[in-house]
């Protein structure tokens, strides 16, 4: 991959533990109900609105009248959303400082636009990327290819020079059809082993 100038991650599985059974083990009595709740009542389908520029004050309000059972346990998703959040996943993390002697580095991430913020106060990695993509933002969410167009155009960046590694099998699949080079990254995989043996990563691990 001699081309690569630049590298593109997504966040939520790859840089950020966030994961909304963190809040709700603490609400529910046990793994069925809460299971059921994050499948059926604040699931991914319903969060993902907010990626795209929902107002969170409207999403809450309009759940909580479709299932007022759940008036608080939907109430929580957002008020304690902090409670979601596993820290940072500091083999990747790691990463960034050491990269960017030799690329730009970027951020493209389905995320909300109001609950950014309160992880980018909490992480100091955030102040190492050269620019970042929000969905919430630009009311785009991935797989759609006008996110990824946002970030090419607005950095003036070459899609077939930047690598994109991201954990949904989906958004990769976009990113490759743009011209990306692309990791799908799973976990099965250390990201800094694999950026080595393609030659991404030929510097010295970071200590």
């Amino acid at each position: 991959m001699k081309s690569i100038r630049n590298i593109v991650f997504d966040f939520g599985g790859v840089l950020v533990d966030w994961n909304p059974i963190y809040l709700y083990r603490k609400v529910f009595d046990n793994e069925c109900d809460m299971n059921h709740f994050l499948e059926h009542i604040c699931s991914s389908d319903w969060n993902v609105q907010q990626d795209a520029g929902r107002p969170l004050a409207e999403a809450t309000r309009l759940l909580q009248a479709e299932h007022p059972r759940y008036h608080d346990e939907i109430a929580f998703f957002y008020g304690r959303w902090e409670e979601m959040l596993g820290g940072t996943i500091d083999e990747n993390v790691k990463l960034i400082k050491p990269l960017k002697t030799k690329y730009k580095v970027y951020g493209l991430t389905n995320w909300s636009a109001e609950t950014l913020p309160i992880a980018m106060r909490r992480y100091d990695f955030f102040d190492d990327l050269d620019g970042i993509v929000v969905s919430g933002q630009e009311k785009i969410t991935k797989p759609d290819p006008r996110l990824y167009e946002i970030l090419l155009e607005r950095y003036h960046l070459v899609a077939g020079e930047s690598l994109f590694i991201d954990d949904n099998a989906a958004n990769i699949e976009t990113a490759r059809q743009l011209g990306f080079h692309t990791m799908h990254f799973t976990g099965k995989k250390k990201l800094e082993e694999w950026l080595k043996e393609n030659g991404v990563f030929p510097l010295e691990s970071p200590k």
